[in-house]
């Protein structure tokens, strides 16, 4: 989880809250909200509950305790860090510029009250919650956690994989985590790593060959319990903007399938470190802007004739989820999803090579 600080006297913070959020202008969230907000959209955020803010309660929904303890809905918070991952996801602000604003403020948040203030949730209680996401149909799965997997878990993913559901998760915090933790490894999930404010690796974030995406990680303000606002910093926040961003696709294209979200997610980064996939930044910096408009040809209508480039992230695998390896395409390959994957994968490549080369980085926050 990311290490927080709660800031106290809410009239004032959600007064200048807003421009706290660095990571909005960085992301030009303002300029994608015109496109879509997340409409008609559901995000599941399996964490420490999520109380009713006044930025967020309006898209809050009953959800559910995977654990004993809570009240009962999972709209109850005794930590803060579930209600900051939520709104970082779906905050909805108190008109004009008050409060906090998530990446997609119209998306519902299902609240899954699965981890105990200031532990780590249990395996099992992670499996009951994405399990719950499942059935009540959940568009996304946000999981700002990470670290040992079960069975039980195991199987809980792939079925959320096989129900079209995107699963996203966060890779680890240095120091306590020195690889990539679970289910972020888990083949088909989306991994997400951290960047700091000027869009380099945050030095919080694991590296590993798992990573998909980054985004902001550092000195991220979001929403807390008891009506307060959090500054936290960690992979648990680039992980709920990351879902935010996938809940913006799902809407503005309903009619993708969960794999085509993540490609359009993934071919629409803008490249950073070396060219291509690489262990600090994945296939590169969400582009909210890009992932909504540019022409991303499918991966299912590529051609099967093109070799799939020498890449880890892009071979196939016969390993089970333990071994990590592999990514959204590589789960594809290993599962045999997409018979042509070869083409589009190839293409996906170039088409991140592309972006590095046609347009810079994301402007740093202010």
């Amino acid at each position: 989880m990311a290490a927080a600080v709660v800031l106290p006297t809410l009239p004032a913070h959600a007064d200048r809250i807003r421009g706290d959020q660095w990571h909005l202008r960085f992301l030009k969230a303002a300029e994608a909200h015109r496109i879509t907000q997340g409409e008609n959209v559901i995000v599941a955020v399996p964490d420490t509950g999520v109380d009713p803010h006044p930025d967020l309660r309006d898209n809050l929904l009953p959800g559910t305790d995977a654990i004993a303890g809570g009240s009962g809905d999972g709209r109850e918070d005794r930590d803060g860090h579930g209600t900051g991952m939520a709104g970082l996801i779906a905050a909805h602000g108190r008109g004009g510029d008050n409060g906090a604003f998530g990446i997609a403020p119209r998306a519902k948040i299902l609240p899954i009250y699965y981890s105990s203030p200031n532990e780590h949730g249990e395996a099992e209680a992670l499996a009951r919650s994405v399990e719950y996401a499942v059935r009540h149909n959940a568009n996304v799965i946000s999981i700002s956690a990470g670290g040992g997997s079960s069975t039980l878990l195991r199987e809980a993913v792939d079925m959320a994989l096989a129900a079209d559901i995107v699963v996203v998760a966060g890779v680890g915090n240095h120091p306590q985590d020195f690889v990539v933790g679970y289910p972020a490894r888990h083949p088909g999930v989306v991994a997400v790593g951290g960047v700091d404010r000027e869009g380099n690796h945050a030095a919080v974030s694991v590296t590993g060959r798992e990573i998909d995406v980054v985004a902001p990680a550092t000195d991220i303000y979001s929403t807390s319990m008891d009506g307060k606002y959090r500054k936290g910093t960690g992979t648990s926040n680039s992980t709920a903007i990351v879902a935010g961003a996938v809940a913006l696709i799902r809407s503005r294209y309903p009619e993708l399938p969960a794999t085509e979200v993540v490609h359009r997610l993934t071919a629409t980064a803008i490249d950073k470190g070396p060219p291509g996939r690489d262990d600090q930044y994945g296939y590169g910096v969400i582009d909210l802007v890009a992932a909504l408009t540019a022409d991303v040809p499918p991966l299912a209508a590529q051609s099967p004739t093109v070799s799939a480039p020498a890449d880890a992230s892009l071979t196939t695998t016969t390993a089970g989820p333990e071994a990590g390896g592999g990514g959204p395409v590589g789960w594809l390959l290993a599962t045999g999803g997409l018979a042509a994957l070869g083409g589009g994968a190839a293409w996906a490549l170039a088409a991140r090579r592309r972006r590095r080369s046609d347009a810079a980085p994301p402007p740093a926050g202010g």
